[in-house]
């Protein structure tokens, strides 16, 4: 297990995502009146001057746990390939929709909230989420390459 490549691209996968779920700011907006900080927890509201003003949660926290669990899923999975190639397709697929929503809430994330941006700032979530992605699809090409060898040694048998 250890030996394999996509063991280290999944532990990096998941420490990556599993930090994103604790609460590091994804992104932020700001207007002329308040600062909104998109987290894995939700939306906070802050005054320009820094007092709180209110929260709505918004649980993405819930699609990362469940993307880190499923990762792990596939990590341990190793005994079975065909198993283990099934999971990290789909570990790839929520993946790639996860980022997809992720992307497109920062950019119309204003008109979602009814306030007019006049700036938006990344935060450092949002980077260590798309940072995870290539390690998920890596992660995917040496699973097939294991799956390829073993086949290819079943042939010979």
């Amino acid at each position: 297990m250890i030996q394999r490549i996509q063991t280290l691209y999944l532990a990096i996968l998941i420490l990556l995502v599993s930090i994103v779920s604790t609460g590091t700011s994804l992104f932020s907006f700001i207007s002329e009146t308040s600062k909104f900080t998109f987290s894995s927890f939700g939306i906070t509201e802050y005054s320009l001057d820094g007092k709180f003003i209110q929260t709505e949660t918004f649980p993405i926290f819930v699609g990362t746990i469940a993307l880190v669990l499923l990762s792990f899923l596939c990590l341990m999975s190793y005994k079975n390939i065909n198993r283990q190639f099934k999971l990290g397709r789909l570990v790839f697929f929520i993946y790639f929709l996860s980022l997809l929503s992720i992307f497109l809430l920062s950019v119309f994330g204003d008109r979602l909230l009814d306030v007019s941006s006049s700036s938006r700032e990344m935060g450092v979530g949002y980077f260590l989420f798309i940072a995870g992605f290539p390690f998920s699809f890596l992660a995917n090409i040496g699973i097939k390459r294991d799956k390829k060898l073993l086949d290819s040694l079943d042939r010979l048998r």
